[in-house]
């Protein structure tokens, strides 16, 4: 249940802090989508006789009978939708309503009063609901008719082959070559951009900044709306940071990154898949699980990846992920690394694109989140972009396929947890080798992952913060009888002394609906957490 303030509870035994906000984001988010038709657009008529062939005759003068529409989504692909009666007829009426979808139900009811159904689709999409009202005591009773459209909020996942959709440096996707100047912004064009829909309500970009003078941090947003006061990606100067963002589209089908620094940078931004609201892929978030380690020969040969070398990963019909999953969600670290240099991830089968998803310099240790196709064979493939050698780690998170239930509904940004902030963590930073976790699930019972954005900064020494869904439920804290949860064997973001570090996280919310935050260092640490969006199962 993020949002609003973050309230800490006492430390328990095991140094754990929770945040225990209450504002119900997935139900805020959904009841954005609603739809109406005025009870005055009713089509009135009588229903001919059984066996009458004739066509139904307009209703009866002073027969007063007319139905108006409201509905509003409560999740990802579920509408209450109220049915406004009106009638003069003094008889028991029967409410039919055809969803769209090829279902229907029907109810009583005893006159003038308004009807309250639900009702949830089984895939996203665009449906015309249609409700008939009419008396039941005659079989040429008059009848009623109205309908409406309904757009489900949740959207779903189309992987797309990797490809720079803005580059600053050379004026890719831009008027013009040339740096994005402070406090000032570039606009990427999605829709309709190398094969992306008209209709796209979500992108899935990496977005890189570089060639910096100053600190700063960079905002992603839909065009046409409120800049949010939430961050993407925070760089420091001279720094080449990444970081994913899943960021919705503006109607007119471009999205804004806003430099939030004194001094220009360069932008780069590489597409890896995008959201509609018609059926495709949903999400299944997984624990987190390392696939790949190149220094002690997981899922590949043990030894570093040469410069300009690369490897196979298999994704599918492995671990958990099923042979029909399209994409893959993963963690991407690179350590070790004898220089600068990037790393891309890709599918295989194909030729390594333009694109960089992990930016490195020498000596570093640096993750991000990826979200990439999975090729024809189930596999993907890392690229060291280095002319040196560098330690790879792919850790999976979740995957997308047809058979997944969850769909994807952006929120707008909200700041989960900041642990610099005294009147809301009065806890303050989080330290060694503790944790901090939230109760996202608490009220928002039907999602099954959050997209958030968490940044480490004010550091003192090198670590890695892991994000994992926790094994107890919140009535084990609140009566202090949990079971300090284990770190799994994975990382979401690593950070050096002195750095402020930001990384994507796809949060499973596990059985619980409770998401840990370890800080796997010697050192304390402050946390942000930001919340940009939900997967939603209903």
């Amino acid at each position: 249940m993020p949002g609003g303030t973050a309230q800490a509870a006492g430390p328990s035994a095991d140094g754990a802090h929770g945040v225990t906000s209450s504002k119900d984001l997935l139900k805020t988010a959904a009841n954005a989508f609603t739809f109406s038709s005025p009870a005055d657009r009713s089509v009135k008529q009588n229903l001919p006789a059984a066996g009458n062939k004739t066509a139904a005759a307009p209703q009866a003068a002073g027969a007063d009978l007319k139905v108006g529409l409201s509905g509003t989504a409560t999740s990802a692909r579920t509408i209450d939708l109220k049915s406004e009666i009106t009638s003069s007829l003094g008889t028991p009426l029967t409410v039919v309503i055809d969803w769209g979808d090829g279902t229907s139900s029907s109810e009583h009811a005893g006159g003038t009063e308004t009807k309250t159904s639900h009702h949830t689709y089984a895939e996203v999409g665009s449906y015309t609901v249609k409700v008939t009202v009419y008396g039941v005591d005659g079989a040429n009773g008059p009848s009623a008719t109205n309908e409406m459209p309904f757009i489900t909020p949740g959207s779903e996942f189309t992987p797309h082959s990797p490809t720079r959709l803005l580059d600053s440096r050379d004026g890719t996707g831009a008027a013009q070559a040339g740096q994005v100047p402070a406090w000032g912004e570039a606009r990427v064009k999605v829709a309709g951009n190398n094969g992306i829909p008209a209709d796209v309500a979500a992108v899935v970009l990496n977005v890189t900044v570089t060639n910096t003078k100053t600190a700063g941090h960079v905002r992603a947003y839909a065009d046409g709306t409120e800049r949010p006061t939430t961050s993407n990606v925070n760089y420091a100067a001279g720094d080449s940071v990444p970081n994913l963002v899943v960021v919705p589209v503006g109607k007119n089908g471009y999205v804004n990154l806003y430099n939030s620094g004194e001094q220009g940078v360069d932008l780069i931004a590489d597409v890896t898949g995008y959201f509609t609201r018609t059926s495709a892929n949903g999400y299944t978030p997984t624990d987190p699980t390392r696939f790949v380690d190149t220094r002690e020969g997981l899922g590949t040969p043990r030894g570093m990846v040469p410069g300009q070398g690369q490897f196979g990963v298999q994704i599918t019909s492995t671990r958990g992920v099923p042979a029909g999953a399209k994409a893959v969600a993963l963690n991407v670290t690179v350590t070790n690394p004898r220089t600068a240099g990037h790393l891309t991830v890709f599918p295989s089968g194909q030729a390594a694109p333009n694109t960089s998803n992990v930016n490195f310099s020498g000596g570093q240790t640096i993750a991000n989140s990826v979200i990439v196709p999975v090729g024809a064979d189930g596999k993907i493939v890392v690229r060291n972009g280095s002319w040196a050698a560098a330690d790879v780690i792919v850790d999976v998170v979740g995957y997308y396929s047809p058979d997944s239930v969850s769909a994807y509904i952006p929120v707008r940004p909200v700041r989960d947890l900041d642990t610099r902030d005294a009147s809301q963590w009065p806890s303050g930073p989080l330290k060694p080798y503790r944790y901090i976790y939230s109760t996202f699930g608490e009220e928002n019972t039907t999602a099954t992952a959050m997209v958030l954005n968490t940044t480490v900064t004010n550091t003192s020494g090198a670590g890695h913060l892991t994000v994992s869904p926790d094994p107890n439920a919140l009535w084990q804290y609140e009566n202090k009888t949990h079971t300090p949860p284990v770190a799994p064997n994975s990382s979401n973001l690593n950070w050096t002394a002195g750095k402020t570090v930001p990384n994507l996280v796809q949060a499973s919310l596990g059985v619980n609906g409770i998401v840990d935050f370890f800080n796997r260092s010697g050192n304390s640490i402050d946390l942000v957490i930001d919340i940009f969006g939900v997967y939603d199962k209903h």
